[in-house]
């Protein structure tokens, strides 16, 4: 089978990438041809079709310049060089299925317009909320917020969701509200939501209720070293933004005296973290910025507790499943998709966001118990290789390409769960 994977950006840059990347590398190893599609960027690799993608465009921050931010604003509703790029790849690749992960603002779903015309089946994977929440996180200055997912769009303007921007804001709202007066995701034969909260999302704003599927994630624990014996102090993988709650963490880690928190990653807070780590708890905490996922699994494995401390809804973040994979347990909050995985007493704990009091408690339980943390990461390792393994989702997902092929647009593509 000839399957084209199309995303904004082409690179190890976040969860989705990781999983666009790593499913693309198991369908090859399986016999598929895979194609990508994306916008221009310095960090990609090589691709044979990369001279009709895009030009490279950075939306957050916005360009600089009224006429700049017009045109960015016009490629976010619609874009021209997308749907010609898409175009001129389906021409020469001829692809039997195409998935779609994130395409939103850098590509539009303009790119949708010459798969729909070539009569091939789409598939989207939902990596995030955006199709019913224009600002993606359903958050509301930091609260957890459905205002739009239940409500009207317009919410997102009075209540200036992105950055207390009042453009800004309204600017994602139109775009919403454009796509969705002009079925411009109709094309999507499938949905896949990687949770549950995912999916109920998802039905409760009326995105397709009747396409939506649950398809977990996968982690190849096959190729990752299972921890030998207890690690120590703590461990914090994933984006530095004010979303993922870093700062509640180091609130907690300034209740545990004694703990090391190591920090795995990058983004728009770490200069504050670090002034405010190095003011709440000196030579405690320990900046890593991006790191090889070689290194990064190693730092995992040390570790005696990985810590998902988000204030927004996390779908399904591949931190969680990676910890999983190296047999270290996680404390994690209770937004999302997370007690999906994140099984109390099980797997590792669940508290409330934005509680340093709960998290620092949960922390502490299991740093007095080095013998309890370790057993409850050797059982989560042994629920990764049983529910998330490659090999099944793979065949899970093959399923979904052959059920669109078969139905096209004109049928039901299947109860919306695995």
């Amino acid at each position: 089978m000839r399957i084209l994977h199309v995303n904004k950006f082409l690179y190890r840059r976040g969860g989705a990438e990781t999983y666009l990347l790593d499913v693309a590398n198991l369908q090859r190893r399986t016999g598929h041809e895979v194609a990508f599609f994306g916008m221009r960027h310095p960090d990609n690799p090589s691709h044979p079709f990369e001279d009709v993608f895009p030009a490279h465009v950075e939306l957050d921050p916005p360009p600089r310049g009224a006429g700049a931010r017009l045109g960015a604003a016009g490629r976010m509703i619609y874009s021209p060089s997308s749907r010609r790029g898409m175009e001129e790849v389906i021409r020469a690749f001829r692809p039997d299925v195409v998935h779609l992960h994130n395409i939103y603002h850098q590509l539009s779903p303009s790119v949708l317009r010459p798969v729909a015309e070539s009569g091939i089946p789409a598939v989207m994977t939902l990596h995030d909320y955006k199709l019913a929440c224009p600002s993606y996180l359903m958050l509301d200055h930091g609260r957890a917020c459905a205002a739009c997912v239940d409500g009207s769009l317009l919410n997102a303007v009075r209540r200036r969701c992105k950055d207390g921007s009042l453009s800004s804001s309204a600017l994602l709202a139109l775009e919403s509200a454009i796509h969705r007066a002009t079925d411009a995701y109709g094309a999507v034969q499938t949905f896949l939501c990687p949770s549950r909260f995912c999916a109920d999302v998802m039905a409760r704003a009326g995105i397709y209720p009747d396409r939506l599927r649950v398809l977990r994630n996968f982690v190849d624990v096959s190729v990752t070293r299972l921890k030998e014996r207890p690690g120590d102090g703590l461990v914090y993988v994933g984006r530095l933004s004010p979303e993922k709650g870093v700062d509640t963490l180091l609130g907690a880690v300034t209740r545990l005296p004694t703990t090391t928190l190591d920090i795995v990653g990058a983004g728009p807070l770490e200069e504050v973290l670090r002034r405010e780590a190095e003011d709440r708890a000196p030579g405690r905490v320990r900046f890593h910025g991006h790191l090889s996922r070689r290194d990064v699994m190693e730092r995992i494995r040390a570790s005696a507790v990985a810590v998902m401390p988000s204030r927004c809804h996390e779908n399904q973040p591949m931190a969680v499943l990676e910890a999983f994979a190296c047999g270290t347990p996680v404390v994690a909050t209770e937004r999302g998709g997370l007690p999906e995985l994140v099984v109390p007493g099980h797997y590792g704990s669940v508290v409330p966001a934005d509680d340093p009091d709960a998290l620092a408690d949960a922390l502490r339980a299991l740093l007095d118990d080095p013998d309890l943390a370790f057993a409850m990461g050797r059982a989560a390792r042994g629920w990764a290789e049983e529910e998330f393994g490659p090999g099944a989702h793979l065949d899970r997902l093959d399923k979904v390409y052959e059920s669109i092929r078969r139905i096209e647009n004109s049928g039901d593509p299947g109860s919306p769960d695995e």
